[in-house]
């Protein structure tokens, strides 16, 4: 890895805000932290068959985090949750899902997630090369009005026979089809587990009512921490989240189960703290949370990503998944970027929180 980059200066004028934060509400040592013996010290007793075990370390032990107890994974499946357009017309090169896995290979990333067709197509060319996760359902947008509706697009046996070591996919919480997709999701990771292969859950919130007047709680760590831990109850072993932006969610929106007296034993605004709540709600960060890169916004690009990082491996999560970030923009732009994370995860200065 060539990447040389100052971290601190990056950061700027937030560099002591994000580096030198101490979590004193939930603290570092109530957690199971990201090592070399992670997967040792969770699932050795659990009720996961080796093969699964097997799939796991696969994972966290390929590309340039390897060994690490950290993840980087390149998910690229924009083409159908958000219009392939759209999606490539930056750079047209990634409608050939081939370009996609070459770029996860030349970052040293852990893995690559992605469709049953882009990573069918190349499955007997790449499949041992690097970890493969198959994203088996999505939200198309040719339905209009547009719906918030993950739809099954294959059988987690389709996944398994192409070689993939993981299946991904989405619930979306608070959607009017949450709990069929619940259900479902639920009966695909059992069937994945039993076939040996890991499970990652992008655990993402949709309804028109979280949207207020007065902020969007989407992303709220009560209302996303609350959804991590569904996702860990059916058994994933990964959660993707999106990072927390706020809170208050359930008190401000008005539903659920809340009381100040949790808020204020449980967090700050601090954006450390915030993710600390969602990695806590990953049974304490037994199962590793990795924050999803957010969109593409152009020169701040690198520097988002580098934060997001900060704040994750601060938290105590444990990596992340970014796509739009290096996919949209030219190859070896993606892969600096992408390299530029993995070395915040490598950088032993910086430190749980």
């Amino acid at each position: 890895m060539k990447i040389d980059i100052n971290i601190t200066q990056l950061l700027g004028e937030k560099a002591d805000f994000y580096l030198n934060h101490v979590c004193e509400k939930i603290t570092k040592d109530e957690l199971q932290t990201p090592s070399r013996t992670s997967l040792d010290k969770v699932f050795t007793q659990s009720n996961r068959n080796p093969q699964v075990l097997r799939s796991l370390s696969q994972l966290y032990n390929h590309g340039n985090l390897g060994g690490t107890g950290y993840l980087s994974i390149l998910p690229v499946d924009q083409g159908i949750e958000h219009s392939a357009a759209f999606s490539f017309y930056k750079n047209p090169d990634y409608f050939d899902p081939e370009n996609i896995i070459k770029l996860a290979i030349e970052a040293g990333c852990n893995g690559v997630a992605s469709t049953f067709g882009a990573l069918g197509l190349n499955a007997r060319k790449y499949a041992h090369k690097i970890p493969f996760i198959v994203k088996i359902n999505h939200n198309e947008l040719l339905t209009f009005p547009n719906k918030y509706n993950q739809t099954l697009f294959g059988k987690v046996k389709a996944g398994w026979d192409m070689g993939a070591v993981a299946v991904g996919a989405t619930i979306y919480f608070g959607s009017e089809e949450s709990n069929r997709q619940l259900k479902e999701i639920a009966e695909a990771f059992e069937e994945a587990h039993n076939l040996g292969m890991a499970t990652i859950l992008w655990c993402y919130t949709r309804n028109e009512a979280f949207k207020t007047g007065k902020e969007d709680y989407h992303a709220a760590a009560d209302v996303t921490g609350q959804a991590n831990h569904i996702g860990v109850t059916i058994q994933a072993d990964i959660i993707k989240q999106k990072l927390p932006t706020n809170n208050f969610g359930f008190k401000e929106i008005g539903f659920g189960k809340y009381d100040d007296e949790m808020y204020e034993t449980l967090t700050t605004e601090h954006p450390i703290d915030l993710c600390r709540l969602q990695v806590a709600n990953c049974f304490m960060g037994k199962i590793g949370l990795i924050n999803s890169g957010g969109g593409s916004k152009g020169k701040s690009d690198l520097v988002e990503a580098i934060t997001t990082a900060v704040i994750n491996k601060r938290a105590g999560g444990s990596g992340l998944i970014m796509g739009r970030k290096a996919f949209q923009k030219p190859f070896g732009e993606g892969v600096e970027v992408l390299q530029s994370v993995q070395k915040v995860y490598l950088d032993t200065k910086i430190s749980i929180a």
